[in-house]
This record gives C-alpha cells, sequence and structure tokens, in this order.
C-alpha cells in the first residue's frame, strides 16, 4: 500500500515537471517564433495573401507613430488594440515593421499641447473631441486616431476612423476595423512604390472637365500619375513607338488605363481605331457613357424637359466587345432626394422629395468591387444588356437598381410632375436592372477583316486582331463620376468657395455621402491591379456588440451572469473535482 502511494505520488511529480517544461519550452519558442490560432468564423485575424506579399517584399523600414494613447473612451481603445495586433501581425512577416504608441496630449504644458496638436494637424492628420466624465466633471478632450507612416525621406499620414457623418460610434467602429487591414497594406504599398502606374482622362468629345472629377482625380493621384490625353486622330495619342535594338518598333499603351467620363459629342472612327488597339494592346478602360442626355440644368427653368438619344458612336464597338447600351432611362425606389421651393415671399419653403431618375444603385454581384459597397447614387442612368457577340468574355454585373424599378425608352418626357407621386408597386413594375459591368477576357477588334493590307501589314500601325487578356468596366452613366460644385447656400454655410469641388458622392442638398467614390476608387484599383487589395478591402469583419436595449433592461441579471456565475461554476467544478479525486484515491 504504501508502495502503492510513493508510485502515485512519484508519477504525479513527474506529471508536474513534464508539464512544466513544455509551458516553459512553448514560451521560449513563443519568444523567437509569432504565432496564433485565428478561431474565428471570418478569418478577422488572418492576413490576405496580398498583404503577406507586400510585407515580404519589403526593403527597408516602415515606422509608424500611432497617436492612440492616452485616457480615452472604451471604443478608442478597442481600435488602439485592434491597431497594434494588427501591427503585431504585421511584424510576424516582415522585420521591417516598427511602431510606437504616442499620446500627443500628454504634456501638462498647454502650450506644448497646443504645439504638438498643430504639428499633427499640418502633416494631415484630423482629431475628434469626446466629452468624458473626469474627477472634476464633465470634460471635452482631443483624441488623434491617426498614425504618422515613415518610409526612408517619405511621411504619410493615415486616418484610423472610417464611416460617414451622423452614423453612431458603433458603426464607425465596425468600419474602422474593417478597414483597418486595408488601410495599413495599401498606405505601405503606396509608400514604396516608387513608379507608379498612369491613367488618363480622354478629352475631346465634350468630357467632364477637370474640376467635376477634381476629387476622384486627387484621390487616385495618390495611386497613380493622372494625366489627361486628347485623341484628336492622332494615332500616338494613346501609344508609345519605340525601336529596340534590332531597329524593331516596338509598340505599347502609353498610359496603363484611360477613362472616358461622359462625352458629349460622338467619336470619329479614326479614334475609335485607336481606342480598339490601345485594348488589343492591353489597355484598360473604364467606360462611364450616358446613352441617354438628360440633366437637371434644364428643369430650372422649366418643369419639363425630354430625355433624348445620345449618339457618341460607340455602340457597335462596344457591342463588338460583349455589351449594348440600352437607350432607355430607370427610375427606381429607393432613390435619392432633390428640393423643391414651395410657396410664395414669406411662405416659401423647401421640400425635399425622392427623385426617381436618381436612383439608388446597388450591388449586382459578390464581386470585390462592389461587396459591402454603400448605395451609389446615379443621375439619369441607363441599363446594359450582355451579347452573345463576345461569348468567351466574362460579363460580370456590377451595379444595379432596387427591385422596385420602371423602364422609359428614350425620347422620355421628364417632368417635376413626378414629384408628388408617391411610390407603390405598380409605378415601379420592374426588378432590378443592370447598369454597370465587369469585362474579362480577350477581346476581338472591331476592325478585324475590314481595314485594307496597306494598314493590317504596316509595321508602324502594328495592327492586331485580338486583344492580349484584359479588363474594361462599363458604366451606363457619366455623372456617377462627377463631384458636385460647392453652391452658394452651401458656400455661406460651412464656410467655402463659391464653385469649390466637393467630395465624390457627397450631396450638399441632402447631406448624404453615398459609395460613389469607393466604387470607382475600386474599380480602377481592379483595372490597374487585379483583386489583390480589393479583396483585402471587401472583408467583411463583425463585431460582435452587446444589446444595448437588453443591457440597459436588466443590468443586475446580466452583471450575475457575468460575473457570479462564472465564479459559482468554477467553484461547483472544484467540489465535484475534489470528490472524484478523493473517492478515487480513498
Amino acid at each position: 500500500m504504501v508502495d502503492k502511494r510513493k508510485n502515485i505520488k512519484r508519477n504525479e511529480i513527474l506529471s508536474l515537471v513534464i508539464t512544466l517544461t513544455i509551458i516553459v519550452l512553448i514560451n521560449i519558442i513563443g519568444a523567437f517564433v509569432y504565432t496564433r490560432f485565428d478561431l474565428t468564423s471570418e478569418k478577422r485575424y488572418t492576413l490576405s495573401d496580398t498583404s503577406k506579399g507586400i510585407l515580404k517584399d519589403l526593403d527597408d523600414y516602415v515606422y509608424f507613430r500611432v497617436y492612440l494613447e492616452g485616457d480615452f473612451p472604451a471604443p478608442f481603445k478597442k481600435l488602439r488594440k485592434e491597431t497594434k495586433e494588427m501591427l503585431d501581425e504585421f511584424r510576424a512577416y516582415s522585420k521591417f515593421i516598427d511602431y510606437e504608441f504616442i499620446n500627443p496630449s500628454e504634456s501638462n504644458d498647454p502650450a506644448e499641447r497646443q504645439e504638438t496638436y498643430k504639428i499633427l494637424w499640418q502633416s494631415g492628420l484630423d482629431y475628434y473631441t469626446e466629452t468624458v466624465q473626469t474627477n472634476t466633471g464633465m470634460q471635452q478632450i482631443m483624441i488623434w486616431p491617426g498614425i504618422l507612416m515613415s518610409y526612408r525621406e517619405n511621411e504619410m499620414p493615415i486616418d484610423l476612423i472610417s464611416g460617414q457623418s451622423g452614423q453612431n460610434q458603433e458603426t464607425v467602429l465596425n468600419n474602422s476595423a474593417q478597414d483597418l487591414e486595408y488601410k495599413l497594406i495599401s498606405a505601405i504599398k503606396e509608400i514604396t512604390t516608387s513608379n507608379k502606374q498612369s491613367i488618363a482622362f480622354i478629352d475631346g468629345h465634350g468630357e467632364l472637365e477637370d474640376i467635376q472629377v477634381y476629387d476622384i482625380a486627387n484621390t487616385l493621384s495618390k495611386k497613380y500619375n493622372i494625366k489627361r490625353a486628347t485623341l484628336n486622330e492622332q494615332l500616338n495619342s494613346l501609344m508609345t513607338r519605340d525601336l529596340d535594338k534590332d531597329s524593331s518598333i516596338v509598340i505599347k499603351p502609353a498610359y496603363d488605363g484611360i477613362i472616358i467620363a461622359k462625352p458629349t459629342l460622338p467619336f470619329s472612327e479614326k479614334e475609335k481605331f485607336i481606342l480598339d488597339q490601345y485594348i488589343m494592346y492591353g489597355g484598360k478602360v473604364m467606360w462611364l457613357l450616358d446613352p441617354v442626355s438628360a440633366d437637371m440644368d434644364s428643369l430650372k427653368s422649366s418643369e419639363s424637359t425630354m430625355g433624348l438619344t445620345l449618339n457618341l458612336n460607340l455602340d457597335d464597338q462596344l457591342f463588338r466587345y460583349g455589351m449594348r447600351l440600352n437607350k432607355n432611362l430607370l427610375l427606381a425606389y429607393p432613390c435619392a432626394q432633390i428640393g423643391l421651393v414651395t410657396g410664395q415671399g414669406s411662405s416659401m419653403q423647401s421640400m425635399l422629395l425622392p427623385w426617381y431618375y436618381f436612383p439608388l444603385l446597388g450591388a449586382a454581384s459578390e464581386h470585390p468591387i462592389v461587396r459591402n459597397l454603400e448605395a451609389v447614387k446615379a443621375d439619369f442612368v441607363s441599363s446594359l444588356e450582355p451579347t452573345t457577340s463576345a461569348p468567351d468574355i466574362q460579363k460580370i454585373p456590377l451595379l444595379k437598381t432596387s427591385d422596385y424599378t420602371k423602364v422609359s425608352t428614350a425620347p422620355v418626357y421628364i417632368s417635376l410632375e413626378i414629384l408628388n407621386e408617391r411610390p407603390n408597386a405598380k409605378m415601379f413594375p420592374q426588378k432590378g436592372l443592370t447598369t454597370a459591368y465587369l469585362l474579362n477576357g480577350v477581346f476581338q477588334s472591331l476592325y478585324a477583316n475590314r481595314m485594307p493590307e496597306s494598314i493590317t501589314d504596316s509595321p508602324e500601325i502594328g495592327f492586331k486582331t485580338e486583344s492580349v487578356p484584359t479588363s474594361m468596366i462599363i458604366v451606363a452613366d457619366g455623372d456617377i463620376i462627377r463631384n458636385q460644385l460647392a453652391q452658394l447656400d452651401y458656400a455661406k454655410k460651412n464656410n467655402k468657395r463659391v464653385g469649390a469641388p466637393l467630395p465624390l458622392g457627397y450631396d450638399q442638398y441632402t447631406n448624404n455621402t453615398y459609395g460613389n467614390k469607393q466604387f470607382i476608387d475600386n474599380a480602377i484599383s481592379y483595372l490597374m491591379e487585379g483583386e489583390g487589395l480589393i479583396s483585402v478591402r471587401s472583408r467583411e469583419l463583425k463585431i460582435r456588440l452587446l444589446d444595448i436595449n437588453k443591457v440597459n433592461g436588466n443590468p443586475i441579471m446580466w452583471q450575475l451572469i457575468n460575473v457570479v456565475l462564472p465564479s459559482a461554476l468554477m467553484i461547483i467544478l472544484g467540489i465535484v473535482l475534489a470528490f472524484l479525486r478523493k473517492k478515487k484515491y480513498n
């Protein structure tokens, strides 16, 4: 009996020693090898392959100064925790990642604090004010949820907050957490890339002016070289022709991508040929076209106008590539609102009413370009229809109207009287119609078997009948890329210059922000780089927040469940184990 007890005691000591040894070894290994197990359903703590590749390609230190240190509300503390975990994850894949967390309000000297705030503001960071409870009462504090990222001689600001004005803090927090990997990894790629790709806005056919695409051009300029290109029937307007070592002519696109933003004048056959051959050589195109001409300016002086077919002379070319632009206008609900002034004199007042010609577009597929995209505002949009002329081209729908849609074939009578009609199912008899497509594949030239031998055999022209694998995006609305310009009332209220460009997607009349900017940014990123960073941005990460109504409804019960119940279960478990142990060795 004594020997049996000695054996039991010896085995227990041996088990304890082995367990402690394993724990020590795991900690030693963990100090040198960073790893963790991601048990979340959406793989929240797993970096994408794109992010890993960018991090592994770093050749010099990227330093993050994170200004999320200090005593601030819980949501910002959670954002701090998320940011630190993400940077730690970056460190696991690159030795060139380093960071520090800084409290910009640490100094007790008000003048020194203000000087720090001034430097951060001039560096491009923004601040948020929060009211918190302190020992001396309620106090307003400044929070700078941003990063100054440095790489060699370059510095870049990163705003960690994502969300629209008017959203509650929980929604903003969720959006910020979802965008964290994308924001940081895209900033790393941007600051470390020396040779930027080039994108040209096409001119010469009444396209949108610089000021009308100012905001998106400014946004894209952070990642690409943005230029203007006028065709003017010149072969070299979109292509470069150089001689190689063997004196052979080397032809390639002058720009990695082009944007055709709301042309109003027809393209000549020679200009179509130039566009066609640009595509054959692998050029990427974003077509933003209005099949029907209609705008709100004509309704300022009259209660009605006509939407007429717009001849751009591009129908046969797009048909060849696999898409038909329908000559119609789509009315749909939900839609954006416009202001209508009623009454006269002192009784004059402005009302916001739904304008069905400005439908809000949603995602038509699960493609990364439009996944998790907010509603996109359209202005007099038409429908698109795939053709059978290009069966090998992959045609992916991107945007569509709601399930409450009406189609009006051009010519369309447009009247303000429709503002008085309340939306109903009979008014919108059709389901959602697609208004934007992504086309991928090898495109056939519009001019195959149509050109004389003097052109097809010319080495200077370098005529190609089919393209290398490439992509294009077609949107049946040219205004989707146009930013508003500040009007008098808005300029006065917001201390802006009249005519100043506003952010793309922002509507100054309703104070709403739509997803136009993100859609264009995603679309261009996909055309230029493929799914890489877009797939990171479109990940859906869910934050499991408490139900405030339930918590406030019975706080004592939830406190007991979260505090008392776990302790009680542990005590009961300990008693049961002790009883079983005593019974086993008695």
